[in-house]
């Protein structure tokens, strides 16, 4: 069904579609034979242009434990894009050795002009401050997973709402299900952009702007909480001033539902104190390793082995 389909934003898959993905996610975690070696004699190309932990690392791994393998750069330094390759000459090469190329850019539209020039799938890592699909992918399976649905929640967003991709990814995916009301918190500089909330209205989904996250916290089903991002800040002193609006300890916690959980995309910095990671409610950790079978499910899904 997704065999030779690029991901450059969450709405490129269908519900339908989505839980199907889902679905495969959850068989490979319960059956780690599941798909072990579908990707056998498949490569993958890797093509980070921007820092990146989590999400490159789960892609290799995923690959790996598909029965692939990866090639790539994680530093455009040691890409030809140092010496002024353009993009499209770097997708191009990479699609002529690889069966599907993985991107990261900081550049907004950098994935949709990627997969113009590409002939095999191409899969958005975050482009800019415009979308991060898989991490939208991980976040929609952590919350089916520990709420057991995706429907009837309260998710409120805290911190860097207006740079944060993965926000406005999750944002407008989660707009697609039934009786979700969102809940943003964030300093007005970084208050969630105008094209999602307009998305939200034309979808008829209940939101809120606030400044307090103490005041959110009673109402919420799910936290999402991100860093306030110095690499997207044109001055040293607004982020000086903006990085701790908003850290999650212990007091603020305790005025949380007994049910909610807490998602971070990582990496924090301090906006979660470390005395929340042994909380229950704490669901990081766990969120980034449904991000390597989300990724597993993903891949061998557009690869064609499923």
């Amino acid at each position: 069904m997704l065999k030779g389909r690029s991901l450059i934003e969450p709405g490129n898959f269908s519900l339908e579609e989505t839980d199907s993905l889902f679905a495969i996610a959850e068989k490979i975690e319960t059956d780690q034979r599941y798909l072990r070696d579908s990707c056998r004699g498949k490569l993958l190309a890797t093509l980070f242009f921007e820092p990146s932990t989590r999400t490159r690392l789960s892609f290799e791994a995923a690959m790996l434990r598909l029965g692939g393998s990866y090639i790539g750069f994680a530093d455009p330094g040691s890409s030809s894009a140092a010496k002024g390759e353009s993009l499209a000459d770097t997708v191009r090469m990479a699609a002529s050795y690889a069966d599907a190329v993985v991107m990261r850019s900081p550049k907004e539209g950098s994935a949709l002009l990627a997969s113009r020039y590409s002939d095999v799938p191409v899969i958005n890592a975050g482009d800019g401050g415009h979308h991060h699909p898989t991490q939208t992918l991980t976040d929609l399976l952590t919350i089916r997973r520990l709420h057991g649905d995706i429907k009837n929640l309260t998710v409120g967003f805290c911190g860097d709402l207006r740079f944060g991709r993965t926000v406005h990814s999750l944002a407008k995916a989660l707009a697609r299900y039934d009786n979700i009301s969102m809940v943003f918190i964030s300093p007005e500089e970084l208050a969630i952009p105008e094209y999602i909330t307009r998305h939200l209205q034309k979808n008829a989904v209940a939101f809120t702007e606030t400044r307090s996250l103490e005041e959110s916290m009673p109402k919420l089903d799910v936290l999402y909480m991100t860093r306030v991002q110095r690499e997207r800040f044109f001055n040293e002193e607004d982020y000086i001033r903006l990085k701790d609006t908003y850290v999650l300890n212990k007091e603020k916690m305790a005025l949380g539902k007994n049910n909610l959980i807490v998602l971070h995309p990582l990496p924090r910095v301090n906006e979660i104190a470390v005395e929340i990671d042994d909380d229950p409610r704490a669901a990081y950790f766990k969120q980034a390793k449904y991000g390597m079978y989300i990724r597993m499910a993903l891949l061998s899904s557009v690869l064609g082995a499923v």
